[in-house]
């Protein structure tokens, strides 16, 4: 019987490997059957003009610009109802082995190829960051935790928390997973609550003070599940998703008394310019989920802006808005990198101490770098590219190039060996700006976030890092080491050689915390703002001033929800498509 049992098992366990293997050697395959919306956008026939919503040309009810976090499951949301056209720039997430498993995480990110999911970008603080550019955005290129914002969030931004609560179940039935706890992740929690970050919560997508695990959208066999399977939930005859479709601008109708939307000019693979265009309804709409980098940036270049933004790149202004750009925030986070004297399984975020001093503690381990990693593309990393851009010339030195090359092949081999502490300030009150660098939509706006503007958001990550070098040095987390008590100073220098931004850094300054704050920031990918509501958008996230435009993504926040973003930004899209769809149907709207 327990033969039986166990090849039964094993059975099952083969069959669910196999399906692993079948969505990435067969993806194209795999995604049409499963998705046969999803098309490449030169297959899309354009109407010749505006007119075309008088005929029978294809029109759509709604054009989603952006089928990332939260695009996608608005688009499975709305589609069950009316026609729904998304437009994403980048292709599919099934068919690239970086995207779907946890294992190649890091080699995601250092892929920096124009095909790759991750478009690289550094702020004007100098701090290395990156964009999604795939179908199912941000939850293809992040660490995969998954948690709910509190509900004190949910008050401030005005949502219905019945319909709230209805909406993050309908994502974490499809795409998280409760996580198999890593030794490191552990002893992190162990550490936690040493100091007194209490209680133990246990496994919970709730945010709530004390140490806790979170969901995760990576399964059990370490392969990724995306915002892109939400679309498994549409109705299939209603959608039409195209990869590989850059949207370029909004186009309006400027006849009446404020500017309509009335549809989207994109670009195919190929380099061939398309219209797409709404119905006649006056309940259509052109809905921006191009993210909080992506959408302020499509605001401008569609003629939504600043006045001297817009005329200094000769862009014709169809409504001025001061506010679009403004407001950009990103939680910065700085990390003590901790040695071990043997290799540590990889884990990412999955414990998370949620202190009631404004700072969260998280943590990850086997930095999962290995020499194929190192040679990848590293592109603005890349010396012979000049990465050091940043930095006043006469610091851009041979030897400043050397150094920085030099430390970012050592650190995989090091940090294989140990991982790191991570202290993550929870609302800054530092904000920064987004300007256009030109008018090409390929090209990355001018960003950024004044990391520690504000003296409490340094006073806070001071108290981060001694709170995280107090877990480090806690009886429990030294037992699990297997390694003497290090000293204060001594974790800071290995951390600030392990870390990799490019501002320049203070090597013997480290007994300052606050010089350690300013010169290790690094980003989780947590920015947000540049459309907020209220300046931006109303309460119902419609563009102010327009007819038929309306934003759905992390731009409009005025805070990162949670410890990570990435569960209500998903609910988000949910939320909004039901809201959508019971406002204009009533009782008749089949969800």
């Amino acid at each position: 019987m327990a033969d039986s049992v166990g090849a039964l098992k094993l059975f099952i366990c083969l069959l669910l490997w196999l399906n692993t293997l079948s969505s990435l050697q067969g993806a194209r395959d795999f995604y049409e059957f499963r998705y046969p919306f999803i098309k490449r956008a030169s297959s899309f026939s354009s109407p010749s003009s505006f007119s075309s919503s008088n005929t029978d040309e294809v029109s759509f009810d709604y054009i989603i610009v952006g089928g990332g976090t939260a695009g996608c499951p608005l688009a499975a949301t709305l589609s069950r109802n009316f026609s729904v056209l998304v437009l994403e720039r980048g292709g599919v997430p099934f068919s690239n082995a970086n995207v779907s498993f946890l294992s190649n995480f890091h080699i995601a990110l250092a892929d920096t190829s124009p095909s790759s999911a991750s478009q690289p970008f550094v702020s004007t603080d100098g701090v290395i960051n990156a964009r999604a550019r795939v179908l199912g955005g941000g939850t293809c290129i992040n660490a995969g935790f998954y948690t709910r914002a509190n509900s004190d969030f949910i008050k401030r931004v005005g949502w219905d928390a019945r319909l709230v609560n209805e909406s993050y179940p309908w994502v974490e039935r499809q795409i998280v997973h409760q996580p198999k706890l890593a030794q490191w992740q552990h002893a992190v929690k162990d550490g936690l609550l040493d100091v007194g970050v209490s209680p133990y919560n246990g496994f919970t997508y709730d945010h709530v003070y004390g140490t806790k695990v979170g969901g995760t959208i990576f399964d059990r066999f370490g392969r990724r599940h995306t915002a892109a399977e939400l679309l498994a939930s549409a109705n299939p005859k209603m959608l039409t998703v195209l990869v590989y479709a850059t949207v370029q601008k909004v186009l309006f109708d400027e006849t009446g008394k404020r500017p309509k939307a009335m549809g989207v000019m994109f670009k195919d693979e190929n380099g061939n310019q398309h219209q797409a265009f709404l119905t006649n309804s006056r309940r259509s709409e052109v809905i921006l989920s191009c993210g909080a980098i992506g959408t302020p940036q499509m605001l401008m270049l569609s003629g939504v802006g600043p006045k001297a933004e817009l005329e200094r790149l000769n862009i014709s202004m169809v409504l001025q808005n001061e506010f679009v750009g403004k407001g950009m925030a990103d939680n910065p986070m700085n990390s003590v990198f901790v040695p071990m004297t043997r290799p540590v399984e990889q884990s990412l975020i999955q414990t998370v101490g949620i202190t009631k001093m404004g700072v969260y503690i998280e943590a990850s381990s086997g930095f999962g770098q290995s020499q194929d990693s190192i040679r990848c593309h590293h592109g603005i990393l890349s010396a012979e590219i000049g990465q050091l851009s940043t930095l006043p010339p006469k610091q851009r030195t041979k030897e400043a190039i050397e150094a920085f090359v030099k430390g970012k092949k050592d650190l995989p081999h090091e940090a294989f060996k140990g991982g790191f502490i991570l202290e993550k300030i929870a609302m800054p009150l530092s904000t920064g700006h987004l300007n256009l660098v030109n008018t090409n939509v390929d090209d990355n706006p001018s960003v950024t976030f004044n990391y520690f503007g504000h003296p409490r958001d340094l006073q806070r990550c001071v108290n981060g890092i001694r709170m995280a070098a107090e877990v480090i040095q806690s009886d429990r987390f030294t037992n699990f080491r297997k390694c003497d008590k290090p000293t204060m100073e001594k974790l800071l220098n290995m951390s600030v050689r392990a870390n990799i931004n490019l501002i320049p850094k203070h090597t013997n300054d480290t007994k300052s915390l606050e010089q350690f704050c300013k010169d290790t920031v690094i980003t989780i990918w947590h920015y947000h703002g540049g459309c907020h509501v209220g300046k931006v958008v109303n309460h119902d996230l419609k563009v102010l001033g327009t007819r038929r435009l309306r934003i759905v993504d992390g731009s409009t926040f005025r805070e990162s929800p949670g410890t990570n973003p990435q569960g209500t930004v998903l609910m988000m899209g949910r939320y909004m498509g039901v809201k959508i769809l019971r406002r204009r149907l009533g009782k008749a709207a089949h969800v």
